[in-house]
């Protein structure tokens, strides 16, 4: 295989996991977040914070992967099972009036359902093609095993951006950077989520902050209760 053609096929992969990508990364900085900021506020150790966000990161990662696989995989299945549901000779076995009374329902005039059902009725590959269209079941074009490794790697990386101050600084400087660098990316995200989804972007943005900072708040406030409740005496 050339590189073009390796880099086409990449491309082609990576618009068609826009939507897991940004899920995952999403997930990943959001989670991690929570974690990471939840364990900080109650400790004064890099190598505590970096344990607990590590093994979050990883085992988010793979659960989201999981999860990922399973859906796309259960979705697939569905469709062939529709699929072949329609296309069964029970369902192909249908005469004019009850195809052009489909029609009809489905939103057509009388003449077109009359006309769309002659033309079609003694001819059972273009009835079969017409059925899967009416009830909206096509082909699954994406690959369980290609939408997991893209939720793998998109939620990872995006869990390391909330860890890597406490790597590179100390911990009251990474605080502050890692919160700021985690809110640069929650804008980022949201902005990317209103792209795909064809929304507007600020309010887009801001739900996705405000998502990361509450999962932050939460995270910080159950730490601190338990720290209270079990250790504060000591």
């Amino acid at each position: 295989m050339t590189a073009p053609s390796t880099w086409e096929r990449l491309r082609r992969s990576l618009v068609n996991s826009a939507g897991t990508i940004v899920f995952g990364m999403e997930d990943g900085t959001v989670s991690i977040f929570g974690l990471i900021f939840g364990v900080a506020a109650t400790t004064s150790s890099t190598k505590t914070v970096l344990i607990a966000g590590a093994s979050g990161a990883i085992a988010a990662a793979v659960s989201m992967m999981a999860g990922a696989y399973l859906d796309v995989e259960t979705t697939r299945d569905e469709t062939d099972a529709r699929r072949a549901a329609v296309q069964s000779d029970s369902v192909l076995n249908v005469g004019y009036a009850t195809l052009a009374h489909r029609l009809a329902d489905a939103g057509l005039t009388q003449e077109q359902s009359a006309a769309l059902a002659a033309a079609v009725n003694d001819n059972r590959p273009a009835l079969s093609g017409l059925l899967l269209a009416m009830q909206d079941v096509g082909h699954t074009a994406q690959n369980p095993w290609e939408q997991a490794l893209w939720m793998l790697i998109a939620d990872f990386l995006a869990a390391a951006v909330p860890i890597l101050p406490f790597v590179l600084l100390p911990i009251n400087a990474a605080r502050i950077v890692s919160g700021a660098v985690t809110i640069v990316l929650l804008v980022i995200l949201g902005i990317g989520r209103a792209r795909i989804a064809k929304r507007d972007a600020i309010r887009t943005m801001m739900e996705t902050v405000g998502v990361g900072v509450a999962a932050a708040l939460a995270g910080v406030a159950i730490s601190v209760l338990i720290d209270h409740a079990f250790y504060g005496a000591t």
